[in-house]
């Protein structure tokens, strides 16, 4: 699969251009309100005096790192605000590769394409490590795949786009193999808030050095054009200190700091959003899992139910998802997924369907009717 050009576009655009109507789910573009608290935060930022229409501090406003850092149960000096998940996912890979020997990032197949596109780009050998039949990757399978040229190894969870959530045994193990082959664990959490299984523990719960987590509130609260995400580093005083230092530095000279009025609406948001918010939200989620599953039983699709996230990949029977399936799809039953090819050889044949869109329900019934 080439990694090196975005492929979701290409669907997207697709499915613009069709001449009758459509129902997306190729994006993961959360379809609901942001929390009131973000809005809030904009009417008041946009009253501010002038002084607060400047730079914000490189690493993040300090009541927003704060915020995070007592979620995380981390001192303060480890987070670090990015541009968006993807960012911190950046920073986080490339001081991976920079300070433990070899060149090798361990990646889950299927895989989410832009983290196999940014090894690429970072001159990195990706190696792709299939799941299971449950679309769990298994630490074992890592294990067997991991050599002295492993230098990061990244786990998301939930997983986007198989839906596994790992728990705290399996990400533990994750971390003992980073710290085995003297590797980097990097644990991408942006969907923890869509744990379905109850089972999500943080890469940070190992406690181990060798272990960056990355996550952001795009998806946790609808606002996905805010792009504020961040990483949380090792210590400063530990064995692989260096990395929070690096990252900093190379987070300040590619984009000096990240937007501020961004980064005040969501700390107001953390302030003040309840808990049964983000319960809405997955419950509405997992409303959709049920809608769209039950078209997919009714029509003899195999698929692995989501654990969390908001994805579900699903194979046809006699109908492979190939991207000349999907625009069939498009073009005769008005649903547009995502072709599995695009993420990675184990997923090659499925279509994966994103359930941020009030329309599963015609989107189920149009399955049903296209498969009957």
């Amino acid at each position: 699969m080439d990694y090196e050009e975005p492929q979701f576009f290409r669907v997207m655009q697709y499915a613009r251009r069709a001449d009758r109507d459509v129902v997306d789910m190729v994006s993961g573009n959360p379809d609901w309100d942001p929390p009131e608290g973000i809005r809030d935060g904009l009417r008041d930022y946009a009253e501010a005096d002038a002084s607060q229409f400047q730079y914000a501090p490189s690493e993040g406003l300090g009541r927003l790192r704060e915020r995070i850092a007592a979620r995380r149960d981390v001192a303060v000096d480890r987070v670090v605000v990015t541009n968006g998940t993807g960012e911190a996912n950046h920073l986080a890979m490339l001081g991976g590769l920079d300070h433990f020997p070899g060149d090798e990032v361990v990646l889950t197949d299927p895989v989410y394409p832009y983290y196999a596109g940014r090894a690429n780009f970072l001159g990195a050998t990706p190696t792709l490590v299939a799941v299971d039949d449950s679309g769990h990757l298994r630490p074992a399978a890592v294990r067997e795949a991991a050599s002295e040229e492993t230098a990061v190894i990244v786990v998301n969870t939930p997983n986007n786009p198989t839906g596994a959530v790992y728990g705290a045994d399996a990400m533990a193990e994750f971390a003992a193999i980073a710290e085995e082959y003297d590797a980097l664990l990097v644990s991408d959490e942006v969907y923890d808030h869509f744990d379905y299984a109850g089972r999500f523990s943080s890469g940070l719960a190992t406690g181990s050095p060798n272990v960056v987590a990355t996550n952001g509130f795009s998806k946790s609260m609808a606002i996905t054009g805010f792009r504020v995400g961040y990483a949380v580093f090792p210590p400063a005083d530990g064995p692989t200190g260096e990395l929070l230092e690096r990252a900093r530095t190379r987070h300040m000279l590619t984009n000096i700091t990240t937007s501020r009025p961004a980064q005040y609406a969501v700390e107001r948001a953390l302030a003040t959003t309840p808990p049964d918010y983000y319960a809405r939200c997955r419950d509405r989620l997992a409303t959709r899992v049920e809608t769209l599953c039950s078209a997919l039983d009714d029509v003899g699709a195999d698929y692995n139910r989501p654990e969390g996230g908001f994805y579900v990949m699903a194979r046809f029977p006699s109908f492979p998802g190939s991207f000349e399936n999907v625009y069939e799809l498009i073009d005769e039953g008005g649903v547009a997924g995502m072709p599995g090819e695009a993420f990675g050889s184990a997923s090659a044949g499925a279509i994966r369907f994103a359930l941020v869109t009030p329309r599963v329900e015609t989107a189920a019934e149009r399955l049903r009717r296209f498969f009957a």
